[in-house]
């Protein structure tokens, strides 16, 4: 799981939005969080935020759990995002955005522990610990605050993190937005409050600071969580403390309990093959009815062409979850791209009586009953991976070649018009929107429908008042 996008453009994006928008005295909600959200937009968009659904879901249901018991102080619609890499951090902007990096996932040995450092980021932006220090430090801070979350989201122990935070802090001898050490213990004392009112034990928050530094002791990294949140030892001790004399009563290590199953699609995205499979056979050498594990195990052997290993470790694994999805839905991936597509069924069809809510299993189902002319079914399966994942456009292209197997070519040229509409390719969806329309009856609801979409297709567009480019008044081009 590479960040692909180069470093000199996220710092250059971070400056730009940052230093060169705000200059004022007083750090508002409202400023808080239009910074917020342009920063998130820009990360977004430069496809640093992993969009792996059920990563994605999970992150945001265990930062609701924990926000729902910080009785909220500030008027924000928190947002809870994995950013792509291995650097261990986790960190918070203005406006109730909070970022966990995939590392820091994947480091973590149970639920409670990545709950305390998602509840340590939700305390920080509810005390307002970087609008305070904007504030205090006012226009300067602003180039600062950008090296620093640029450091954040491109890792630690890089030369170029480190040359870039450096840089930044070198302008001015006087100015740092690290936190405080005041700023940590706040955060830490009212995290471990949130952590232990939704339920979970108390030492999550200490282990997991424990496993930071031991990480720091083995490894030529330094995690870029200390870069921005200082102050390790005293808060590992000033937790401890608290431990001892305030929350002396355990609480749960895991509530949701997939943390096991997330770590693994974290790992097999994250890791080429053959480093994802030695990955997960230590793991496996230590725990062998892992299933997590002989999950990813077997995805991994798949991958690098051992196709006996992996059938082997298939079957093991169903041998202990009979009913797994992600199991049975991969078993039968792996025999489909062999082109044995009558064990891809059994196995796929399998997946799918389990679990006929899972996209994954729809498409490649679907894809399964294409091959083998069941156009049929593959198109059912199409549309309803189609309801489920609106935004992957190339389903289009599936749905009207199906469309067109079964003898609909009105429908097929439709869903043509749809995917090169949105593939931005202009004549080629009217084109196709033409076509269907001469196979639709006058006034019916998609001959209206599709006239609609030809209308706004050949809609002049209004011109730019800069001629050769897409610039708005007062906006300066893009290099």
């Amino acid at each position: 799981m590479r960040v692909r996008t180069a470093p000199i453009l996220i710092i250059a994006i971070l400056l730009q939005l940052i230093a060169a928008t705000y200059s004022f005295a007083e750090f508002t909600f409202e400023d808080e969080k239009k910074i917020g959200r342009e920063l998130y937009d820009k990360l977004e968009k430069n496809d640093l935020l992993l969009k792996e659904p059920r990563v994605a879901r999970y992150i945001n249901e265990l930062g609701q759990k924990i926000l729902a018991q910080s009785n909220k102080q500030v008027p924000f619609d928190f947002r809870f995002s994995v950013v792509k890499g291995s650097a261990i951090n986790a960190f918070a902007t203005p406006g109730g955005f909070v970022y966990v990096n995939a590392g820091t996932i994947i480091l973590a040995d149970n639920e409670c522990e990545l709950a305390g450092v998602i509840a340590h980021e939700i305390a920080h932006v509810n005390a307002r610990h970087i609008a305070q220090m904007i504030e205090k430090q006012k226009k300067m801070s602003f180039a600062t605050l950008a090296a620093i979350l640029a450091g954040a989201v491109l890792g630690g122990g890089g030369a170029a993190t480190e040359a870039l935070i450096g840089m930044s802090l070198a302008t001015s001898a006087t100015l740092s937005l690290k936190y405080s050490r005041e700023n940590e213990e706040e955060a830490d004392r009212f995290g471990m409050q949130y952590l232990v009112a939704a339920g979970y034990d108390p030492k999550g928050m200490l282990d997991f600071m424990k496993i930071m530094k031991n990480y720091e002791f083995y490894s030529s990294n330094i995690p870029s969580y200390f870069l921005t949140h200082p102050g390790t030892e005293d808060r590992i001790r000033y937790l401890d403390g608290l431990i001892h004399v305030r929350y002396t009563e355990k609480g749960a290590e895991d509530i949701f309990g997939k943390l096991g199953r997330i770590q693994t699609l974290l790992a097999l995205q994250a890791k080429e093959p053959p480093s994802a499979l030695k990955y997960f056979q230590e793991k496996l050498a230590s725990s062998p009815l892992n299933i997590d594990a002989m999950y990813g195990a077997s995805v991994s052997l798949a991958a690098v062409g051992k196709v006996q290993e992996a059938e082997t470790s298939f079957r093991n694994a169903l041998k202990l979850a009979p009913n797994d999805n992600d199991v049975l839905r991969d078993f039968g991936v792996m025999y489909f791209n062999l082109g044995n597509l009558k064990q891809a069924g059994v196995y796929l069809k399998k997946a799918y009586a389990v679990n006929d809510t899972d996209p994954e299993t729809m498409l490649r189902l679907g894809k399964c009953y294409e091959e083998e002319g069941s156009y049929r079914e593959a198109l059912d399966l199409y549309l309803k991976y189609r309801m489920r994942s609106p935004g992957d456009t190339n389903i289009y292209y599936n749905i009207a070649m199906m469309y067109g197997r079964t003898g609909d070519n009105g429908m097929s040229h439709y869903n043509f018009g749809m995917f090169f509409k949105k593939k931005g390719k202009t004549d080629s969806a009217i084109h196709h929107f033409e076509q269907a329309l001469k196979l639709f009856a006058p006034g019916s609801e998609k001959y209206t429908e599709i006239s609609a979409e030809i209308d706004a297709l050949k809609k002049p567009r209004k011109p730019s008042p800069y001629p050769g480019d897409q610039r708005s008044p007062g906006r300066k081009a893009r290099s």
